[in-house]
């Protein structure tokens, strides 16, 4: 059926090319809201935009009652890097020879049109869902992740808006459709540790103070710790060091400032103020004996997750199961997405497209799959209005 949009909302084809062909690229929107936004109108959807800062968010639902079906993504994309390695224009959404070109084709336009697919498909089949479906879209995934999903949550929760379930369409399988549901993720935190002492003459060190020493120390103070060996469901925790900087193009000056930044990924064995009190005592350890200032600066983007396996996340494997052959693993390795803010709203898994060239030059997904995939969110749907998980 064609819509008053000019689509055919219950193919996902040329959904998915019409949001590739706007350049949304973090956090410019170009456009690719309004045309989500007008699909979902035309199958009856109430549409609400969310700017925050520089960033654009839209909420739409379909129906008032509860059960609530939250499908939730992004439509901004990283930068396409050098077009001329591009074997087709990365915005120009080509198809050829079954496969499907163009920047957020895999990392997630690709999914957001399946998941526009999949609500016509089950609308023209089932009629209106005893219950409601819910779009939430940010512009803000690729980005800071500031003025998106987590900001809009925020403003649903202060006008009421609740929902029972949330998929996240992140192309979550390695390789082929049907290998994994990731139903968590690991928490990450974010520290710049900036150690300042006093400049001074390498001949006369008892006349300068160097940071260089107690960064180090403190460095390895923390990566001397195991956080931990794993637990169930999620791999070890683990600290990387990122940077470290000093800035110095002399050889006999000792310099006043030294700086490192570094990243935790941390599973449900910790949390986020946890960590954040270890490396302040650790800071505090070594500015104890350092005629200097020692200062960290430590911002947890996430908390680790974890969806128990049971009645939902069942539902998504018996529904992946049945259209690939394939009963995908629950896991929770790999990045963080913006399931880390849902999660504390609702139980949430992702799944989405094969991610095999997401962020890269020629990003493309198998046409074929977008359409297994549309058939798997209409198989989810179906299946939920009729046996709504606890």
């Amino acid at each position: 059926m064609t819509s008053e949009t000019g689509f055919d909302l219950a193919n996902p084809v040329p959904i998915a090319q019409a949001l590739i062909r706007r350049p949304s690229i973090t956090p410019a929107d170009a456009g690719a809201l309004d045309v989500l936004q007008g699909m979902l109108e035309a199958m009856g959807f109430a549409c609400r935009r969310y700017p925050f800062g520089e960033v654009d968010n839209l909420y739409a639902r379909l129906g008032t009652a509860s059960p609530c079906f939250l499908f939730a993504g992004h439509t901004d994309v990283v930068p396409p890097g050098d077009e001329a390695g591009w074997q087709r224009a990365p915005f120009a959404a080509e198809e050829a020879d079954g496969v499907l070109w163009g920047r957020g084709a895999a990392d997630m336009k690709g999914a957001i049109a399946a998941m526009v697919a999949a609500v016509r498909r089950h609308l023209d089949a089932s009629g209106t869902p005893d219950g409601s479906i819910a779009f939430l879209i940010t512009g803000d995934e690729e980005g800071p992740a500031i003025n998106g999903t987590k900001a809009v949550l925020k403003a649903l929760e202060a006008e009421g808006e609740t929902f029972d379930h949330c998929l996240v369409g992140e192309p979550t399988n390695p390789n082929a459709l049907g290998d994994t549901i990731k139903s968590g993720r690991r928490g990450s935190l974010n520290c710049e540790i900036t150690v300042t002492g006093r400049q001074g003459h390498v001949a006369y060190p008892e006349r300068a103070e160097n940071p260089i020493p107690p960064l180090l120390d403190l460095l390895a103070r923390l990566t001397a710790r195991t956080l931990d060996s794993g637990v169930p469901h999620f791999q070890p925790s683990n600290l990387e060091i990122t940077t470290v900087d000093v800035g110095n193009p002399t050889t006999n000056v000792i310099p006043a400032t030294a700086r490192a930044r570094f990243n935790i990924r941390f599973n449900i064995a910790h949390t986020g103020a946890d960590l954040t009190r270890w490396i302040e005592d650790e800071a505090a350890g070594v500015n104890l004996h350092f005629d200097g200032q020692v200062k960290t600066d430590i911002h947890v983007t996430g908390e680790a997750f974890l969806t128990p396996a049971g009645a939902f996340t069942s539902l998504l494997q018996d529904c992946v199961e049945a259209e690939t052959g394939r009963r995908p693993a629950l896991t929770t390795g790999g990045g963080t997405s913006d399931a880390r803010f849902i999660q504390a709203y609702a139980p949430v898994a992702e799944f989405g497209l094969v991610g095999a060239t997401m962020h890269q030059v020629n990003e493309r997904v198998p046409v074929s799959d977008i359409e297994s995939l549309t058939r798997i969110y209409a198989r989810i749907l179906d299946r939920y209005f009729k046996d709504t998980p606890e």
